[in-house]
């Protein structure tokens, strides 16, 4: 959990994955600052064909790469993704499951909330908020 920090249903920010630990400052949560331009803010669930569409774009998430701590992605993992690359991989028709509580409100700035409540992974505790 991301104290101070809020999710995209005004919740706090639970974490998304830390075996492989992720988040663009790697503490496990897709916590954002000004240092992360990209907007890592995305709790995404691998799937084959996103990681193989991310490489096909040349975001490879397969390739371990120690140099960066990323250890490389297999399907299942949950992963903070770059907002802007996640979208683009919804209109290719090939975006990954999210989770939405452990999605940082500031993908908010790129993914309207009813697309991604429309790949929700998880069910909040107000299952209505997903209407």
């Amino acid at each position: 959990m991301a104290y101070g920090e809020r999710n995209v249903l005004g919740g706090v920010l639970d974490e998304c994955g830390t075996e492989p630990m992720t988040g663009f400052y790697r503490d496990g949560c897709c916590t954002s600052g000004p240092e992360d331009r990209g907007s890592h803010t995305i709790c995404a669930v691998m799937t084959t064909e996103f990681l193989e569409h991310q490489q096909g774009v040349g975001n490879d998430l397969l390739t371990p790469r120690p140099e960066w701590r990323f250890p490389g992605l297999r399907p299942g993992d949950r992963w903070c993704v770059v907002a802007v690359r996640w979208l683009q991989a919804q209109r290719d028709g090939m975006a990954a499951p999210v989770v939405l509580s452990a999605t940082h409100e500031r993908a908010l700035d790129v993914v309207p909330l009813q697309l991604l409540q429309a790949y929700a992974a998880d069910v909040p505790d107000d299952p209505s908020s997903l209407l």
